[in-house]
C-alpha cells in the first residue's frame, strides 16, 4: 500500500473516506481524476474494490488502453461495460444537458453489475461548472470522495505524484469526444469517429496538450493553444488544414476547416437568458 505525503490533509481525509467503504465500485472514464481515485479505492481495499469503465464511440482508444494497462500493472479488478448512451434517442439528440443522459445510462448499467456504493471523480471544481451529469449521480446515489475530501483538481494532480502515477498526474483534460459536437448536432458514431481521427493527428503533430476538433452547424474548427497557434507561420496552416481536410473527406463529411484558439468547452452552447 503507498502512502501518501504526510502534508496532503485533505488526502488523508480521502484516505479515511475511502478506507471507510466496505466494498466500493469507482466509475473511470480513463482521465486523471477517476484514474487516480480508482487506484488508491484499489490499494485501500484490494479485491473490495472494482474499476468500471464504460466502453463506447465517444471515449477514446486511449484512455481505455491506458485503464488496461494501469490495471494490470496495479492488479486491480477492472471492469468494462457498454453503458448504452448511444441506444437513447435522448443523448443522441445532443442536447443542452446531454450529459445528464450520458451519466443516467452509465450509472444503470454500472447498478445492473453492483450491488454496494459507486465512486465518481467528480472533484470540488467541478462544483463550479454546469454539470447536468451531477443530477444523474444524485438520483443515483453515488458518492464523490474528492467533493467529500475538499480535493480540487490541483490537489487530484498532486495526490496522482504521490501515488506514484506522474504519467496519469500530467494528463491534460480531456472531456468525452461527444463534447466536440457543438450543442444540437446530433452525436453519432461516425462523427465522434471523425472526432477522434482529427485529434489523432493534432496529437501526431504537436504532441499532448489542449487541442480540439469541433464539430459545428457550418464548419469543423481546429482548435490548438493560442501560443502554439500564434507560431504556426502560413505555410504549417496550410499544410495542417489541407492534412486534416483530407481525414475529413475520408469520413465522407464535407465541410470548411479553419484554425482556432483553444476555448475550453466552446462547443457547448447554452441558451441565452432572457
Amino acid at each position: 500500500m503507498s502512502s501518501l505525503e504526510p502534508d496532503i490533509e485533505p488526502a488523508e481525509q480521502l484516505r479515511t473516506i475511502l478506507a471507510g467503504f466496505d466494498r466500493l465500485a469507482v466509475a473511470v472514464s480513463g482521465g486523471v481524476d477517476s484514474t487516480t481515485l480508482g487506484v488508491l479505492a484499489h490499494r485501500l481495499l484490494g479485491e473490495r474494490a472494482l474499476l468500471v469503465h464504460a466502453v463506447s464511440p465517444a471515449v477514446p482508444a486511449a484512455a481505455t488502453a491506458r485503464l488496461r494497462d494501469l490495471a494490470t500493472r496495479e492488479g486491480a479488478a477492472l471492469r468494462l461495460l457498454d453503458a448504452g448512451e448511444f441506444a437513447d434517442p435522448r443523448y443522441r439528440a445532443n442536447p443542452v444537458d446531454r450529459c445528464y443522459f450520458c451519466k443516467a445510462n452509465l450509472y444503470a448499467a454500472i447498478r445492473r453489475i453492483w450491488e454496494g456504493p459507486i465512486a465518481s471523480g467528480t472533484n470540488r471544481d467541478d462544483l463550479g461548472d454546469f454539470r447536468p451529469g451531477l443530477s444523474a449521480a444524485a438520483e443515483s446515489g453515488i458518492r464523490h470522495p474528492y467533493v467529500e475530501a475538499g480535493l480540487d483538481k490541483v490537489a487530484v494532480r498532486r495526490l496522482a505524484r504521490a501515488l506514484g502515477l506522474a504519467e496519469i498526474a500530467d494528463l491534460p483534460a480531456s472531456p468525452c469526444l461527444a463534447s466536440r459536437i457543438e450543442t444540437g448536432i446530433a452525436v453519432s458514431p461516425e462523427r465522434v469517429a471523425l472526432v477522434a481521427a482529427v485529434e489523432r493527428l493534432l496529437e501526431e503533430r504537436f504532441g499532448p496538450g489542449d487541442q480540439r476538433c469541433r464539430i459545428r452547424a457550418d464548419r469543423i474548427d481546429l482548435e490548438l493553444e493560442a501560443p502554439r497557434l500564434a507560431a504556426l507561420g502560413d505555410a504549417d496552416r496550410a499544410a495542417l488544414l489541407a492534412e486534416a481536410s483530407a481525414v475529413v473527406r475520408a469520413h465522407g463529411v464535407v465541410l470548411p476547416l479553419r484554425l482556432a484558439a483553444y476555448v475550453r468547452g466552446s462547443a457547448f452552447l447554452r441558451p441565452r437568458a432572457r
